[in-house]
């Protein structure tokens, strides 16, 4: 049985769910308590990640389909769980023959032939996804994909979606309410299990769709859907503002409040680097600090000097200092007061999942923290441990995967959305900036306290 009953009072949501940014609607929080019973049920040996949708029938009953992403122990064929869009593991398919046809091919004068071959497997592999929208329009995956990358450059680069697109949970659940008639109300994906060792996963939380491989199949099926607006859009919210710390004819010290965009990005242009420029025309920042990171940032007030301070980074003599609370409400704390240590994990960008990073030993650039305990404490938000953070390096995220993965700290920054789980903001602050003037080459200090 693939549709299975939900009994709530809840109110049905007016629009669908926006999957790349989210709080799950208590129906899909309901729903995901059901697919988690059953999964204790089940024996798994692997962390996954396992989504619901809520559906309403022709009839207005309300049920949920649940799904889970690529593979299951090596099967996709659970009754529980909706079908793949397609099911390429038939031992007598198409794909599976031709995969064994093209394994034999090992003689040397052959590599090309099966080069050939594993191409025109994939690319016909890639035809059997047909994806459906709200509207009952119907378009194979490639032709999905190419029109959502519409820059020519990118599409020459990237000409086919990376294996495994259209294997993930939201177009799974997607493509089967689709089929059979339902009408999605709201979705969620959560994961269940052991975090992999690249990553990092908290068992039971819920998390938004890829954007690597989701963003271009979804934008497709969601047509035809009233969908919410993206959370992350600043567009109408009260704009914040910086304190500057110190300035004079060369550079500027600024204090970042949490949730300010360091530079324009894809959640809008409003940020730190046009603040400063409304202000004090041609200032070029000489750093970034994550969106919800806030503390202390430097600015060049011209290129010379900002390509100093760009010289001092580069040779790490630009000393930072970083305050955080680590979220303990999950785990047992193994710190003690005034402990140090170093946390030294290589990072690399996961590229269909950005701006999440992964450990990678092979590819990942070295990225080296030092950190000090300071105390534990407990307040209304549960256990926390305040703790120093030394970085060595500047890693796109590298305070927030040293603490949370699992061969760092092992305990995410509290509100870290990606690496653990939300809160009123992140607590994480820049409190300390140690550089070099220059220009009269002295030697500054800089001290911003932070308000957690």
């Amino acid at each position: 049985m693939r549709l299975h009953p939900l009994d709530s009072k809840t109110e049905r949501p007016r629009r669908f769910t926006f999957p790349f940014c989210y709080e799950p609607h208590p129906l899909c929080v309901a729903a995901a308590r059901e697919v988690q019973q059953e999964l204790g049920r089940m024996t798994l040996t692997e962390g996954k990640m396992f989504g619901v949708l809520v559906v309403e029938t022709t009839e207005g009953a309300l049920g949920f389909l649940a799904a889970y992403s690529g593979l299951l122990e090596g099967r996709n064929d659970w009754d529980y769980f909706v079908p793949p869009v397609y099911d390429a593991q038939q031992p007598d398919g198409h794909f599976k023959q031709e995969e064994r046809r093209i394994s034999a091919m090992t003689a040397d004068g052959e590599h090309e032939e099966r080069r050939r071959r594993s191409q025109e497997l994939q690319r016909w592999l890639f035809d059997q996804y047909q994806f459906l929208n709200a509207r009952g329009q119907r378009r194979p995956l490639v032709d999905v994909w190419q029109d959502y990358h519409c820059s020519a450059r990118i599409r020459r680069k990237y000409p086919l979606p990376p294996g495994g697109t259209g294997d993930c949970c939201a177009p799974k659940l997607l493509q089967y309410a689709y089929r059979q008639g339902l009408k999605p109300l709201c979705m969620a994906e959560f994961w269940w299990g052991p975090s992999p060792k690249t990553e990092v996963r908290q068992h039971g939380r819920f998390y938004p769709a890829c954007r690597g491989k989701c963003k271009p199949v979804l934008t497709w099926m969601l047509q035809g859907l009233q969908v919410d607006p993206n959370p992350e859009e600043v567009n109408g919210q009260p704009r914040l503002d910086i304190t500057v710390v110190y300035e004079d004819d060369d550079l500027i010290v600024v204090n970042k409040p949490s949730g300010l965009l360091s530079v324009p990005g894809r959640v809008g242009s409003y940020s730190v680097a046009t603040i400063l420029n409304q202000r004090y025309p041609g200032t070029l920042l000489a750093h970034r600090l994550d969106m919800g990171t806030s503390g202390l940032m430097v600015a060049a007030r011209n290129r010379d000097v900002y390509r100093h301070l760009q010289q001092q980074f580069s040779d790490h003599t630009i000393r930072k200092t970083y305050v955080a609370l680590l979220d303990l409400t999950l785990h047992p704390s193994p710190f003690t007061p005034h402990q140090k240590g170093t946390v030294s994990l290589p990072l690399l960008c996961d590229p269909i999942n950005r701006p999440r990073q992964v450990v990678d030993y092979d590819r990942g650039k070295p990225a080296v923290t030092d950190y000090e305990v300071i105390d534990i404490v407990d307040d209304e938000q549960g256990p926390a441990c305040r703790i120093h953070l030394y970085p060595h390096t500047g890693r796109t995220h590298q305070l927030r995967m040293h603490c949370a993965h699992p061969d760092g700290l092992g305990c995410p920054i509290r509100g870290d959305e990606l690496y653990g789980h939300s809160a009123d903001r992140l607590y994480l602050h820049a409190e300390r900036l140690e550089l070099t003037h220059p220009v009269t080459g002295r030697r500054m200090t800089f001290e911003q306290p932070s308000d957690f």
